[in-house]
């Protein structure tokens, strides 16, 4: 590499594995520390610009809303005022200091046939937000940055938030032509917005459904080839049809060790996050490190929140030696930094970043 590539040919560099100038730092805040990071930084700075986070996220989302009555498919229930509405009816109780949500309600949770299902308003692909999404790109890649595209909750997850998690497990477990129609929509839509974001020139597109609990797997093997794996190769390959070498991440919580290799195989690039409550990192990277990248590592239940400032530099250091000087590591916390995490801690994450640079390992 050249001795001063930009964050985003540094980004691109980390996750092929072609060796790293510098370890790039990245995290998202909630409420309560936002707040706290104005308070620190000034009201108007960006934690993105402050810490030099490499890419950023665009604002298209090729999609277009549909109905906007959504209490309508929940006769005679009582909201908390401060309840959201997802763009997919879903509706979204906050959690006070907290981008997570306390309850959600399912607008399928209800339904019984096949023409209410085909009948809903899911929200449709928007193709009108083209040029501007590619003037986006633009804008990023002139100053340096990568450019991510936002695909969480690709399939999966959207699936069982409109219908309910165990309404959908009943139907899919009995082969409803329901769960299959609804999967398989929402799959559609996922790979129409995937090809969009491969033609505007998107760097990151970025997919997620979790599939893992705190000590075990949300589905059994079978399962997950028969319900998932094939929507999910479908989507990924939409996106690299149109643009080869666009770089696919994908995120799980929890512990989905037994779903790498089928993850690898379908063509994701980037495994997100490595949740080290549920998973050894070490022993993962020692197994998939040269056909697989690795985004997180730094637990969000544990060492962040409740680790000294000298245990989240240690186990920052110690990761990013682990992937060594060819990369395959954006280190970062794994989730969304909560109100307990320490400001120090925080600090010390990104110093820890900036000294291995130094270091030059």
């Amino acid at each position: 590499m050249s001795s001063s590539p930009t964050p985003r040919e540094n980004l691109l560099a980390l996750w092929r594995r072609q060796g790293i100038h510098h370890a790039p730092v990245y995290f998202s805040l909630c409420p309560d520390q936002l707040n706290s990071f104005r308070q620190r930084y000034g009201a108007d700075a960006n934690p993105a610009d402050v810490f030099g986070f490499p890419f950023r996220y665009l604002g298209s989302s090729f999609l277009k809303a549909g109905n906007q009555d959504w209490q309508r498919f929940f006769p005679g229930q009582y909201f908390d005022p401060r309840t959201r509405f997802s763009i997919w009816g879903v509706g979204e109780e906050p959690a006070d200091g907290s981008r997570h949500i306390t309850r959600m309600h399912h607008p399928m949770a209800h339904f019984t046939t096949l023409e209410q299902f085909t009948a809903y308003p899911y929200p449709t692909v928007d193709l009108s937000q083209l040029d501007k999404a590619r003037a986006e790109v633009a804008a990023l890649h002139a100053r340096g940055l990568a450019a991510a595209a936002g695909m969480a909750c690709t399939v999966w997850e959207n699936a069982w938030y409109m219908r309910g998690m165990e309404n959908l497990m009943v139907d899919l477990l009995s082969d409803s032509p329901c769960a299959i129609w609804h999967l398989d929509h929402l799959t559609d839509i996922a790979c129409r917005r995937a090809q969009a974001f491969a033609r505007v020139g998107v760097d990151l597109l970025c997919l997620g459904d979790d599939i893992g609990m705190q000590k075990t797997t949300m589905m059994s093997m079978d399962n997950y080839r028969q319900w998932l794996k094939p929507r999910h190769r479908a989507v990924i390959n939409a996106a690299k049809a149109v643009k080869p070498d666009i770089i696919v991440t994908y995120h799980s919580c929890g512990f989905i060790e037994p779903f790498i290799p089928e993850l690898i195989e379908i063509g994701i690039d980037v495994l997100d996050p490595v949740q080290p409550e549920c998973m050894d990192f070490a022993k993962i990277h020692a197994q998939y490190g040269t056909r697989l990248s690795f985004w997180g590592t730094l637990g969000t239940q544990s060492t962040m929140p409740f680790g000294s400032a000298a245990e989240v530099r240690q186990t920052t250091l110690r990761n990013l030696a682990i992937a060594g000087s060819k990369g395959g590591l954006f280190c970062s916390p794994t989730h969304m930094i909560e109100p307990e995490v320490p400001w120090e801690n925080i600090e010390a994450y990104v110093q820890a970043a900036h000294d291995f640079q130094a270091a030059g390992t």
